[in-house]
């Protein structure tokens, strides 16, 4: 079944006010994938998913946002959306004024149990100024995402053409244990000038992207119940242990912890 392609969660024209209520509230449940293309808005965008998986382009930045975490993305920043199955999502879009009091970057978060119940309560709200009460609820959310530490889903993406297509078939295969002198034969490169192009292009190895790529695709499966083991080994590795300890030095908690939905100490 063809993408569903969708402008967003609320009237372009509401999440471009950057006054009324001081916060906005949209839901949105489709049977199949969604894709939002590069826009921008007033408001600010607190985002996440009931279910599924969300992937979030900002600059030459790729975020991963998996089902129970939440992304913030300030006002006026150009952003595309594009969910890879069925979508149950949420969005929260905060007035230029209340955005003051929230991050001047991107980030993504866990959430703990008072900002998913703060959340599920503004989701209920009718398009209206907001009362005493619901104020005082949207400067906990508020206070919640600057007192949540960022989790590193992020991974920039090459520019060069050829890392690009590395980059792409890793996506695709990130099992494949080929080594950089193979990748940068296979795409007419010496190994040096990969490495050097890819550590100036994204800030990282070609070894910790690949690192963090896999963390990133292992979320989803983690938070679906998949045994950490099977994981581990579709990913490229020989044993558990290996992928266990770059997930701990890359996430703060174990898979398994992660997968139990336990954010960490």
């Amino acid at each position: 079944m063809a993408d569903q392609t969708s402008t967003g969660l609320i009237d372009p024209a509401l999440a471009d006010a950057a006054e009324g209520p001081e916060l906005l509230a949209a839901e949105l449940r489709l049977q199949r994938p969604r894709r939002t293309p590069r826009h921008q808005h007033a408001r600010g965008q607190l985002l996440g998913a009931h279910s599924g998986l969300l992937r979030i382009e900002i600059g030459d930045l790729h975020w991963l946002l998996p089902a129970g975490h939440i992304a913030w993305i300030p006002p006026a920043l150009p952003h595309a959306l594009a969910s890879t199955a069925a979508f149950d999502g949420w969005s929260l879009y905060f007035s230029a004024s209340a955005c003051s009091r929230l991050p001047a970057v991107p980030r993504i978060v866990q959430p703990g149990a008072l900002l998913q119940a703060a959340v599920l309560r503004a989701l209920q709200w009718p398009h209206l100024a907001l009362d005493a009460a619901q104020t005082r609820l949207a400067g906990v959310i508020a206070d919640e995402i600057n007192a949540s530490p960022p989790l590193p889903l992020a991974l920039a993406q090459p520019r060069d053409r050829r890392l690009r297509r590395i980059a792409a078939a890793l996506a695709r295969a990130p099992h494949d244990n080929r080594s950089l002198e193979d990748w940068a034969a296979a795409n007419g490169l010496s190994s040096r000038s990969l490495a050097r192009i890819w550590q100036a292009e994204t800030q990282m190895t070609p070894n910790q992207w690949r690192q963090r790529l896999r963390v990133l695709l292992a979320l989803p499966r983690l938070l679906a119940g998949e045994p950490v083991t099977r994981v581990a080994l579709s990913m490229g590795y020989d044993t558990p242990s290996a992928f266990i300890a770059l997930f701990k030095r890359e996430m703060g908690i174990t898979p398994a912890r992660y997968g139990k939905g336990d954010g960490g100490d």
